[in-house]
């Protein structure tokens, strides 16, 4: 099973509690560990095991670091592209104007209506009931095209295709940026087996250092379940508290 999908199944403010949960428990299982091999006159020095932890705590942070860029980028990316469907829907708004009725009025409801269905997606949270209902709104827009193509050819119904095949085209850009590219499950589990074995190493070099629990510690497994959470943040459309702002849409919508 896909681990994207899994992690899916858990909203995504249980995952920074899960996440530090996680950790805590391996830290303490490395502690356990430690005292274990001390109790069967094990000798093992800390400072070679120190070493290691710094190494694999080194590890962790350059998979989440590059993580983060993935994802951040990808959140860009998702801005950058509703940018650029408003300013097609509204160029194709505007065409439409030009043609003739029965056409033109039917077109322009029909795009004021799939800018509705996705302001709705947003609020709601339905994105597959979205998509079908948008891609839905586009057949019948292209079927209007079509009639228009075949009762007027001229140059006003051409740009008006032109402007039609660009919002089909981003509409497809655009679930692709949003639905379907994701984190890759395979470094999700990676992030997280990295997270679990340099907490248990750490907790490892504590426990043969024969040290108290410290705040610090904890200080630490906050900071990395905190990247790991906004990691998963961007990684998610329309949840959380990082979302792209719809307000070029709402705007597109006022105008119309």
């Amino acid at each position: 099973m896909d681990i994207t999908a899994f992690l899916d199944r858990f909203p995504l403010w249980s995952l920074l509690p899960l996440t530090v949960a996680i950790a805590l428990l391996s830290v303490e299982a490395g502690r356990q560990l430690a005292g274990y091999r001390l109790k069967r006159s094990v000798e093992e020095k800390e400072t070679p095991v120190g070493g290691m932890v710094g190494g694999t705590l080194g590890l962790l942070a350059f998979m989440l670091a590059f993580t983060f860029g993935l994802a951040s980028t990808r959140f860009e990316a998702r801005r950058q592209i509703l940018l650029q469907e408003a300013n097609a829907i509204g160029t194709c708004y505007l065409r439409a104007a030009m043609l003739s009725d029965p056409m033109r009025t039917e077109s322009r409801n029909l795009l004021r209506e799939y800018v509705d269905v996705r302001l709705e997606v947003v609020k709601t949270g339905q994105i597959e009931q979205g998509l079908a209902k948008s891609e839905e709104l586009l057949n019948r827009l292209w079927e209007v095209a079509v009639i228009t193509a075949e009762k007027e050819k001229n140059v006003i119904t051409s740009l008006f295709i032109t402007s039609l095949n660009q919002v089909i085209d981003l509409h497809s850009t655009r679930v692709m940026a949003a639905v379907r590219s994701r984190v890759p499950g395979i470094i999700w589990i990676v992030l997280y087996l990295l997270l679990i074995l340099a907490m248990v190493m750490l907790g490892y070099q504590s426990g043969l250092a024969k040290s108290r629990r410290s705040l610090a510690v904890l200080a630490l497994v906050i900071g990395f379940s905190s990247v790991l959470y906004l990691i998963a943040d961007l990684d998610r459309p329309g949840q959380g508290l990082l979302k792209t702002s719809q307000e070029t849409m709402t705007d597109l919508r006022r105008t119309m």
